[in-house]
């Protein structure tokens, strides 16, 4: 029972550091939306609707396509057509998309994860937490990514073997890349990024948003 106790007394600040550092993340991306001085012409770049009446303004956008809806000042940030709770990291990916898109036209080309500025520097822990678990999970058989990619919007890209795109956010679309296995190599694959993601959410988001869309496709 000590143990236990002790292991619980040393995991617990760990949480609450979490905890904090994701309000106090929240609360930066709340105060930077709130003080935008243009707020229309920002959802304009990020490719959302802005509704304005007095000093009430609510944004709709789609976020994993879902239509979500964020109400100021009170910073409300809830599901259109659904009761499910927002988690306090997806509330933070979308104020920073919202605060961060500059609005540039989506370019076509794809660059992989280690491109990105500070990108090489993740890439071990991208891979073990957004790209392994799809190797693992969906190697063996790639095309049931199909499916389990329907309810977040994705659909069929064109690159070899089996490749879908998730749009997460209008400007943000992710490919997912799986390459079958062989008698001479494994099952393989990869994310790719439109190359003005940076334009539109920092690195560290590209990571959070990434675990969520393989988790949620493993789920499915």
């Amino acid at each position: 029972m000590n143990d236990n106790l002790e292991h619980l007394s040393i995991s617990l600040p760990d949480q609450k550091n979490y905890e904090i550092s994701y309000g106090l993340a929240f609360k930066l991306a709340s105060e930077k939306l709130s003080g935008t001085a243009d707020l229309e012409e920002q959802c304009h770049r990020s490719d959302s609707i802005c509704h304005t009446e007095n000093t009430r303004h609510m944004i709709l956008l789609k976020y994993l396509n879902k239509p979500v809806q964020v109400v100021l000042p009170e910073m409300q940030i809830t599901f259109q057509d659904s009761a499910e709770e927002l988690e306090l990291r997806d509330k933070i990916l979308i104020l920073h998309y919202l605060t961060q898109a500059k609005g540039l036209p989506l370019t076509g080309n794809l660059i992989a994860y280690q491109e990105l500025r500070e990108g090489a520097a993740y890439y071990p822990s991208f891979f073990k937490r957004a790209v392994k678990p799809i190797i693992d999970y969906f190697g063996a058989n790639p095309e049931r990514i199909y499916d389990a990619s329907e309810k977040m919007g994705g659909y069929k890209a064109s690159l070899r073997d089996v490749s879908v795109i998730i749009p997460a956010f209008s400007r943000v679309p992710i490919t997912l890349v799986i390459w079958r296995g062989d008698d001479e190599f494994p099952p393989n694959a990869n994310i790719l990024f439109d190359s003005t993601i940076l334009d539109n959410l920092p690195v560290e988001d590209i990571n959070v948003l990434c675990q969520l869309i393989t988790w949620q496709l493993i789920k499915s």
